[in-house]
C-alpha cells in the first residue's frame, strides 16, 4: 500500500493535473524515500490564504514506533489516524467534491489502514554505532569534538529539556513563542507570523533527512552526536 500510487490533487488523470500526462498519482515513498525523505516541502492544504499557510518538511517515517504524536501540529495520537488523515484531506486539500472527481479512493482502516502502519511501525532509526543504550556517545567511541557536543547538548544548550535521550524526544508540543524575536512579514511571498505549538521532532538518525526545522528553512545540521 505504500507503494501503491494514488490519485492526488496535483497528479492524476484530470487536465488540471500539474503533470504534462495523465498520471496514476503518488506513493507514499515517493516522498518519503525508503522510509527516509526525499527532501521536499509542501504547504498546508486548508482554507487559509495561500501567503499564510504554513510550509511542511516531509520527515523521515523511521523510529514511529517510539513516537506518540502525528503531524508537525495537528497531533494525531496514532500513525493510524495519520496514515488515514493523509490520504483523505492532505492529497486533496480537503475538498471531497474535486477529490471524488479525480479519483479517490478511501482506505478501509481494518483491511489497508491498519496493516500500512503495522509496516510503518516497524521501520526503525538507522544505526547509531557510537551511541550506548541509554542514548550517549559511548565515550571509547566519540572523538573529542562529538564530546564537546554532547557536553553542550545536556548542558549549556539545554536542548534536552526537550529532546530527551535516548530517542531525543519528549513527545510532546511546544509553542516557542518565536514570534517574540521578530515583527510579522512576507518573506518569499510567505508571512512569517507566529507558528503556535510544534511537535519534538527525535533527532535520531537526521543526518538523513535535510533538511531541518518543521518547514524545510534550513538546508544543513550540525555534524554532532546523533550520526
Amino acid at each position: 500500500m505504500l507503494l501503491t500510487p494514488f490519485p492526488q490533487q496535483q497528479f492524476n488523470q484530470t487536465e488540471d493535473r500539474r503533470s504534462e500526462r495523465p498520471s496514476r498519482g503518488v506513493s507514499c515513498f515517493d516522498c518519503h524515500a525508503n522510509g527516509r525523505t526525499n527532501g521536499s516541502t509542501h504547504q498546508v492544504g486548508d482554507i487559509r490564504p495561500q501567503e499564510i499557510r504554513h510550509r511542511i518538511d516531509t520527515p523521515p517515517i523511521r523510529g514511529v514506533n517510539i513516537q506518540r504524536l502525528f503531524g508537525s501540529q495537528r497531533a494525531l495520537k496514532s500513525v493510524e489516524d495519520f496514515t488515514e488523515f493523509e490520504q483523505r484531506a492532505a492529497y486533496f486539500d480537503g475538498d471531497p467534491v474535486i477529490a471524488t472527481k479525480k479519483g479517490v479512493n478511501i482506505l478501509e482502516r481494518g483491511s489497508q489502514v491498519h496493516f500500512m502502519a503495522e509496516f510503518q511501525e516497524i521501520m526503525n532509526f538507522p544505526p547509531a554505532p557510537k551511541l550506548r543504550v541509554d542514548g550517549k556517545i559511548d565515550p571509547r567511541k566519540g572523538n573529542e569534538s562529538e564530546m564537546r557536543g554532547q557536553a553542550l547538548f545536556f548542558g549549556k544548550a539545554n536542548c534536552v529539556s526537550c529532546h530527551q535521550a535516548p530517542y531525543y524526544t519528549d513527545n510532546l508540543m511546544h509553542d516557542l513563542q518565536t514570534e517574540r524575536f521578530y515583527k510579522p512579514r512576507k518573506i518569499n511571498g510567505l508571512m512569517a507570523s507566529a507558528d503556535g505549538p510544534i511537535k519534538t521532532f527525535p533527532l535520531r538518525g537526521i543526518k538523513d533527512s535535510p533538511p531541518y526545522l518543521h518547514d524545510g528553512r534550513l538546508l544543513t545540521s550540525l555534524p554532532f552526536i546523533f550520526k
